[in-house]
């Protein structure tokens, strides 16, 4: 008598706790990265993002060789450290902190350095940042910046993004970005079948103004404080102005030359400038035009700067020399027109030096690639320049 096969039963509560292993296995499986072999094609883990991780301090200090100021380097010229352009924002209204990118995470991104301890933080992980366009916003609470075509608001606090503006397809940018003093606005410049388009965005809301467009290449626009207008340059050198609704668009009338970099004065009343003369030989100045009344008058000459700033009142000015004989940061006071060299700056390309004033007016910062690849300097003025605020009081 043949005896039929009993066929193993699982019992219902084996089943229910066999799920959850299952479920917990099909995800192991889909989050595990792929293992490498022939013909595996299947997609690894998406890397770890590093936003927010801190960096040890790497400070050097050093005398100078020419004038023994002690200077500190406090970047790592392993890296690539840039500050943005003049007309950004990169350090905080009570000067304790530094907005710089660095490709040491393998792609520039943008870090905050705390200006007491040198240590710094990693505040962003984008895919193509313009670390020319990185700006404080007023109140220091958040920054602007450029992702490739991308315009985002960044929180500094829980570095959070906000998506602004996008620039259109088959359009690109031109050299230039700026935020306006209320924070309201942003500018830059578009490019596209070449026309030349001068952008204006609203940041609180989707809104966007073109108050220039140019066959001419225009670049580096700049915000007129206290006042609804924009400075920029025109492809022959020179200066424009114009209104943020487009009206009012005019050449400024500069003194004989080749105007270079320029920068507002605080109170929106004046810009002033660096003016290169035609004939050979003669020295670079400083000059400031008032565009309300077509004032152009001499502020002093300089040492051949090829950049420059002004202190938040406009008393004293450092430059960087563009002169191979005398690669020095200096100095400027403008009521006696007397040159101090500071140190050298030792940079490749003297006019993309960016120098900075700190708020206080005593401390300066500048890059240079002095020591292979560019990295952020900086050096104590107080025992030459009186102490004001950020309004230059």
């Amino acid at each position: 008598m043949s005896v039929a096969r009993r066929t193993p039963m699982i019992s219902r509560r084996a089943l229910l706790c066999a799920v959850p292993l299952v479920v917990q296995a099909q995800r192991l499986d889909s989050d595990e990265p792929a293992k490498s072999g022939p013909g595996d094609t299947r997609a690894t883990r998406r890397p770890v993002s590093q936003k927010g991780r801190k960096v040890p301090p790497a400070v050097r200090r050093y005398s100078d060789p020419s004038t023994e100021f002690i200077v500190y380097r406090l970047t790592d010229p392993a890296y690539r450290s840039l500050l943005p352009l003049q007309s950004c924002r990169a350090i905080s209204q009570r000067g304790g902190f530094l907005l710089y990118s660095s490709d040491r995470a393998g792609k520039m991104q943008v870090f905050r350095m705390d200006l007491k301890s040198g240590e710094s933080q990693q505040l962003t992980d984008v895919e193509r940042l313009d670390p020319e366009s990185v700006t404080l916003v007023p109140g220091d609470r958040s920054m602007l910046l450029f992702d490739g075509p991308a315009l985002k608001q960044v929180q500094l606090g829980n570095l959070r993004e906000r998506m602004i503006h996008q620039v259109g397809d088959g359009a690109g940018r031109g050299r230039g970005f700026a935020v306006s003093e209320d924070g309201l606005h942003v500018c830059y410049v578009e490019t596209e079948a070449g026309l030349f388009r001068l952008r204006l965005v609203r940041v609180n809301r989707p809104a966007v103004l073109t108050p220039v467009e140019s066959r001419e290449p225009i670049s580096m626009p700049w915000p007129r404080p206290r006042r609804a207008g924009l400075l920029y340059h025109h492809s022959g050198g020179s200066l424009m102005l114009t209104g943020y609704d487009g009206t009012g668009n005019r050449m400024l009338k500069t003194a004989a030359g080749r105007p270079g970099a320029a920068l507002w004065q605080a109170n929106g009343r004046s810009v002033l400038y660096l003016n290169t003369p035609l004939e050979a030989g003669k020295p670079v100045s400083i000059r400031e035009n008032r565009p309300d009344t077509n004032e152009d008058t001499l502020v002093a000459p300089t040492s051949q700067f090829g950049s420059f700033t002004r202190n938040s009142d406009g008393t004293m000015f450092a430059g960087a020399s563009a002169s191979k004989g005398a690669p020095y940061i200096l100095l400027l006071l403008r009521m006696t027109r007397r040159e101090l060299t500071l140190c050298e700056h030792g940079a490749s390309d003297p006019a993309s030096v960016p120098i900075l004033f700190a708020p206080s007016s005593q401390k300066i910062y500048f890059q240079s690639d002095r020591d292979g690849k560019p990295a952020i300097y900086g050096l104590n003025v107080d025992r030459f320049v009186a102490e004001t605020d950020e309004e230059g009081k």
